[in-house]
C-alpha cells in the first residue's frame, strides 16, 4: 500500500489568507519523523519550482514527490489551459512527479462559491480534458480530474458528467466528494477503473450538510473542524480501502487533513497526520475496527512503516 503525505494537512495552501502558513522545513521534518517516505508537492512556492532542486531538498528529508495539485481553468472557451497543463506535465516529468491532479478552477481565489456551468461551458470543459490527455503521452505522466468543492467539478451530477463524458481518470477525494454530496464508497463500487489516484479524508457529515445547504462556507466548515483524522469521521474508510484493493488498485493512497492553523497552533497537524497513520496501519493488519476510530486508531510507532508496506 503506498502512502504518502501532502503538506495541506499542516494547513500549507494556496488559497489567499488560509491560516498560518508554516516553513516547509517543519513540515518536511514532521512527515520524515512520521515514517512518510512521499509526499505531494504542495502549493506554488511551498517547494522549489526547479525540478532538480525540488528532488534534491526532498532527498534530503528521504522523501519523494508522486504528485501535486494542479488548479486551471477548463470551461472557458476563451481561455487556452494547454501550455500551463504542458508546462505542469513538464515540470513533473523532470521531477520524477507521477501524478498530474488537475482542479477544474473556477478562476476565483477561494473556494467558497462557484457560477453556474452552462452547455457551452461543459463543452469546452469537456474538450480540453481531451486534449490534456492526448498530451499527457508525450510526458508520460498520468493526468487525473480531483472533483473539489467550489470548483466546475463538484456536485454528484457534475462529477457523472465528466464520467460519462471523457475518459479522465478521477482523483478519488473522500473528503470533498462527501462534502459535494457524492457517496465516496458507492464511487467506487461503480467506476473503481477510473480511479487513478486517492486522497483519503474523513469529514464530520454534519458540517458537510451545513456546507451543501449553505449555512457554512467551506472556509468556515474547515475552521469549524470538518476535517477529521482517519476513523474518526463519517467517511467509510475501510470498505472504500477495501473495494480499490478488491478492484486492482495500485496507485497511492494520500493522507490529507485539510486545516486552517492560527497563531498558536503547533503540533496539532503533526499528531492527527499520527493518528490517521496508526489508523491506516491498522486496516492494512486487518482490523476494521469499527470505521469510526475505535479499532486501529490507537497510537502506533510510525517507524517500522514501510516493513509493513506502508510507503
Amino acid at each position: 500500500m503506498k502512502t504518502a503525505g501532502a503538506p495541506i494537512s499542516w494547513g500549507v495552501c494556496e488559497v489567499p489568507g488560509w491560516g498560518r502558513q508554516l516553513d516547509r522545513s517543519q513540515v518536511l521534518a514532521e512527515m520524515r519523523e512520521l515514517g512518510l517516505t512521499a509526499t505531494e508537492l504542495g502549493p506554488q512556492g511551498f517547494l522549489p519550482p526547479s525540478p532538480s532542486r525540488c528532488r534534491s531538498l526532498l532527498d534530503g528529508y528521504g522523501l519523494r514527490a508522486v504528485g501535486g495539485f494542479v488548479p486551471v481553468v477548463l470551461h472557458d472557451p476563451h481561455h487556452d489551459p494547454l501550455p500551463e497543463v504542458r508546462g505542469a506535465m513538464r515540470a513533473f516529468r523532470d521531477g520524477d512527479v507521477e501524478v498530474v491532479v488537475l482542479a477544474a478552477s473556477t478562476g476565483g481565489e477561494s473556494y467558497d462559491a462557484k457560477p453556474a456551468l452552462e452547455a457551452r461551458g461543459w463543452k469546452t470543459l469537456l474538450a480540453n480534458l481531451g486534449r490534456i490527455l492526448k498530451n499527457a503521452k508525450e510526458f508520460g505522466r498520468t493526468v487525473t480530474l480531483h472533483p473539489h468543492v467550489g470548483t466546475m467539478v463538484e456536485s454528484p451530477e457534475e462529477v457523472d458528467r465528466v464520467l460519462g463524458g471523457s475518459a479522465v481518470p478521477l482523483c478519488l477525494d473522500t473528503g470533498h466528494l462527501l462534502i459535494g454530496g457524492t457517496d465516496p464508497g458507492e464511487l467506487v463500487t461503480r467506476a473503481a477503473s477510473r480511479i487513478a489516484h486517492v486522497h483519503l479524508k474523513d469529514v464530520d457529515a454534519a458540517l458537510a450538510e451545513r456546507v451543501r445547504s449553505g449555512e457554512l462556507s467551506y472556509t468556515e466548515a474547515v475552521k469549524a473542524g470538518i476535517y477529521r483524522p482517519l476513523g474518526r469521521g463519517d467517511v467509510d474508510v475501510p470498505g472504500i480501502v477495501a473495494g480499490l484493493g478488491a478492484a486492482g488498485y495500485a496507485g497511492w493512497y494520500v493522507m490529507e487533513q485539510d486545516v486552517i492553523l492560527g497563531p498558536g497552533d503547533g503540533a496539532g497537524p503533526r499528531e492527527n497526520v499520527r493518528e490517521s497513520l496508526a489508523y491506516l496501519r491498522g486496516l492494512v493488519n486487518g482490523d476494521r475496527g469499527d470505521g469510526r476510530g475505535s479499532g486501529p486508531g490507537a497510537p502506533a510507532d510510525a517507524g517500522d512503516r514501510r516493513s509493513e508496506g506502508l510507503a
